[in-house]
Protein backbone atom coordinates (compact mmCIF):
# COMPACT_ATOMS: atom_id res chain seq x y z
CA UNK A 1 0.00 0.00 0.00
CA UNK A 2 1.65 3.76 -1.13
CA UNK A 3 1.46 6.12 1.73
CA UNK A 4 3.10 8.54 -0.80
CA UNK A 5 0.64 8.23 -3.13
CA UNK A 6 -1.90 9.49 -0.88
CA UNK A 7 -0.79 12.39 0.01
CA UNK A 8 -2.13 15.38 -1.99
CA UNK A 9 0.20 17.07 -4.27
CA UNK A 10 0.40 21.06 -3.22
CA UNK A 11 0.87 23.55 -6.64
CA UNK A 12 1.35 26.80 -5.66
CA UNK A 13 0.71 30.10 -6.98
CA UNK A 14 2.72 30.80 -9.67
CA UNK A 15 2.20 26.94 -11.51
CA UNK A 16 0.01 26.11 -13.86
CA UNK A 17 -0.98 22.49 -14.09
CA UNK A 18 -3.07 21.16 -17.21
CA UNK A 19 -4.50 17.72 -17.54
CA UNK A 20 -5.55 15.93 -21.12
CA UNK A 21 -4.82 13.12 -23.43
CA UNK A 22 -3.36 11.22 -20.90
CA UNK A 23 -0.78 13.36 -20.26
CA UNK A 24 -0.11 16.34 -17.69
CA UNK A 25 1.42 19.15 -18.35
CA UNK A 26 3.30 21.66 -15.98
CA UNK A 27 4.28 25.03 -16.28
CA UNK A 28 6.17 27.39 -13.94
CA UNK A 29 8.35 30.13 -13.99
CA UNK A 30 11.66 28.28 -15.10
CA UNK A 31 9.49 26.42 -17.82
CA UNK A 32 7.65 23.85 -18.27
CA UNK A 33 7.30 19.81 -18.41
CA UNK A 34 5.06 17.24 -19.83
CA UNK A 35 4.63 13.38 -18.78
CA UNK A 36 2.25 10.90 -19.51
CA UNK A 37 0.14 9.31 -17.05
CA UNK A 38 -1.27 5.78 -16.49
CA UNK A 39 -4.94 5.41 -17.33
CA UNK A 40 -5.05 3.18 -14.61
CA UNK A 41 -4.70 6.33 -11.84
CA UNK A 42 -7.62 9.25 -11.49
CA UNK A 43 -6.04 12.54 -11.52
CA UNK A 44 -8.23 15.21 -10.07
CA UNK A 45 -7.38 18.82 -9.39
CA UNK A 46 -8.86 20.41 -5.77
CA UNK A 47 -8.32 24.22 -5.40
CA UNK A 48 -4.70 24.44 -5.82
CA UNK A 49 -4.22 20.37 -4.86
CA UNK A 50 -3.81 17.37 -7.47
CA UNK A 51 -4.98 13.93 -5.49
CA UNK A 52 -4.24 10.77 -7.59
CA UNK A 53 -6.27 7.73 -6.88
CA UNK A 54 -5.91 4.29 -8.19
CA UNK A 55 -8.99 2.61 -10.31
CA UNK A 56 -8.15 -0.99 -9.73
CA UNK A 57 -6.76 -2.07 -6.45
CA UNK A 58 -4.35 -4.49 -8.16
CA UNK A 59 -0.62 -4.67 -7.96
CA UNK A 60 0.31 -2.90 -10.66
CA UNK A 61 -2.03 0.19 -10.14
CA UNK A 62 -0.61 0.52 -6.44
CA UNK A 63 3.40 0.57 -7.96
CA UNK A 64 2.27 3.17 -10.22
CA UNK A 65 0.52 5.31 -7.73
CA UNK A 66 3.16 6.31 -5.28
CA UNK A 67 5.51 6.63 -8.76
CA UNK A 68 3.47 9.36 -10.56
CA UNK A 69 2.87 11.35 -6.82
CA UNK A 70 6.64 11.74 -7.28
CA UNK A 71 7.24 12.36 -10.51
CA UNK A 72 4.33 14.90 -10.64
CA UNK A 73 6.00 16.23 -7.12
CA UNK A 74 9.29 16.70 -8.62
CA UNK A 75 8.02 18.08 -12.02
CA UNK A 76 6.75 20.94 -9.83
CA UNK A 77 9.84 21.39 -7.69
CA UNK A 78 11.44 21.44 -11.08
CA UNK A 79 9.59 24.59 -12.78
CA UNK A 80 9.78 26.55 -9.19
CA UNK A 81 13.25 26.06 -8.15
CA UNK A 82 15.01 23.63 -10.29
CA UNK A 83 17.68 20.90 -9.65
CA UNK A 84 21.70 21.13 -9.70
CA UNK A 85 23.42 18.60 -9.58
CA UNK A 86 27.73 18.90 -9.44
CA UNK A 87 30.80 17.03 -10.66
CA UNK A 88 34.09 17.21 -9.73
CA UNK A 89 37.41 15.88 -11.90
CA UNK A 90 39.68 14.50 -10.06
CA UNK A 91 42.76 13.68 -11.77
CA UNK A 92 46.39 15.79 -12.82
CA UNK A 93 45.32 17.31 -16.12
CA UNK A 94 41.86 16.80 -16.34
CA UNK A 95 40.19 19.81 -17.41
CA UNK A 96 36.32 20.98 -18.99
CA UNK A 97 35.57 23.76 -20.79
CA UNK A 98 32.04 24.52 -22.08
CA UNK A 99 31.46 27.11 -25.45
CA UNK A 100 28.17 27.17 -27.45
CA UNK A 101 26.40 24.38 -25.89
CA UNK A 102 29.72 21.64 -26.28
CA UNK A 103 31.07 20.49 -23.15
CA UNK A 104 34.88 19.71 -23.87
CA UNK A 105 36.27 17.41 -21.74
CA UNK A 106 40.06 16.33 -21.30
CA UNK A 107 40.25 13.17 -19.10
CA UNK A 108 43.80 11.93 -19.92
CA UNK A 109 42.88 10.25 -22.88
CA UNK A 110 44.71 10.85 -26.87
CA UNK A 111 41.66 12.73 -27.62
CA UNK A 112 39.41 15.30 -25.77
CA UNK A 113 35.64 14.36 -25.80
CA UNK A 114 33.29 16.56 -26.77
CA UNK A 115 29.85 16.45 -25.71
CA UNK A 116 26.28 18.44 -26.96
CA UNK A 117 24.63 19.51 -23.84
CA UNK A 118 20.72 20.10 -24.59
CA UNK A 119 19.37 23.36 -24.23
CA UNK A 120 17.65 22.49 -21.16
CA UNK A 121 20.67 22.04 -19.03
CA UNK A 122 22.73 25.15 -18.02
CA UNK A 123 25.95 24.40 -16.88
CA UNK A 124 28.76 26.66 -15.20
CA UNK A 125 32.40 25.13 -14.63
CA UNK A 126 34.65 26.04 -11.71
CA UNK A 127 38.29 25.81 -12.08
CA UNK A 128 40.62 27.03 -8.80
CA UNK A 129 44.26 27.00 -9.08
CA UNK A 130 45.23 23.86 -6.95
CA UNK A 131 42.01 22.63 -6.69
CA UNK A 132 39.81 20.10 -8.69
CA UNK A 133 37.38 21.21 -11.72
CA UNK A 134 33.79 21.63 -10.79
CA UNK A 135 31.08 21.00 -13.08
CA UNK A 136 27.69 22.50 -11.99
CA UNK A 137 24.50 21.14 -14.14
CA UNK A 138 20.90 23.09 -13.27
CA UNK A 139 17.71 22.09 -14.89
CA UNK A 140 14.38 22.41 -14.30
CA UNK A 141 14.15 18.52 -15.46
CA UNK A 142 15.93 16.23 -12.80
CA UNK A 143 15.24 13.11 -15.34
CA UNK A 144 17.32 14.85 -18.21
CA UNK A 145 19.80 16.59 -15.83
CA UNK A 146 20.54 12.88 -14.01
CA UNK A 147 21.18 11.42 -17.51
CA UNK A 148 23.60 13.74 -18.53
CA UNK A 149 25.23 13.89 -15.04
CA UNK A 150 25.44 10.23 -15.44
CA UNK A 151 26.95 10.74 -19.11
CA UNK A 152 29.57 12.65 -18.15
CA UNK A 153 30.72 10.67 -15.09
CA UNK A 154 30.44 7.15 -17.50
CA UNK A 155 33.34 8.80 -19.75
CA UNK A 156 36.08 8.29 -16.78
CA UNK A 157 34.06 6.78 -13.72
CA UNK A 158 36.72 6.76 -10.32
CA UNK A 159 38.65 4.39 -10.33
CA UNK A 160 39.56 2.47 -6.69
CA UNK A 161 43.12 2.32 -6.60
CA UNK A 162 44.07 6.30 -6.79
CA UNK A 163 40.91 7.87 -6.75
CA UNK A 164 41.44 9.69 -10.21
CA UNK A 165 37.69 9.85 -12.44
CA UNK A 166 34.77 11.82 -12.52
CA UNK A 167 32.44 11.75 -9.25
CA UNK A 168 29.65 13.42 -7.88
CA UNK A 169 29.99 16.22 -5.51
CA UNK A 170 30.58 14.69 -2.09
CA UNK A 171 30.75 11.13 -3.49
CA UNK A 172 32.82 8.68 -1.33
CA UNK A 173 34.83 6.37 -3.53
CA UNK A 174 35.76 3.00 -1.79
CA UNK A 175 39.42 2.87 -1.96
CA UNK A 176 41.36 -0.14 -2.12
CA UNK A 177 45.24 -1.06 -1.24
CA UNK A 178 47.64 -1.52 -4.02
CA UNK A 179 50.32 -4.33 -4.00
CA UNK A 180 52.07 -5.24 -0.92
CA UNK A 181 55.83 -5.64 -2.13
Amino acid sequence: MSRIGKKPIFIPENVNVKIFDNKILVEGTLGSLIQRISKKLQFRLHENQLIITKIHKNKESKSLHGLYRVLIHNMIIGVTKGFMKGLELVGIGYRATYKEKILNLNLGFSHNIMMQIPEEVHIEIKTEKGKNTIIILKSHDKQLLGMIAAKIRSFRVPEPYKGKGIRYLKEEVRRKAGKSA
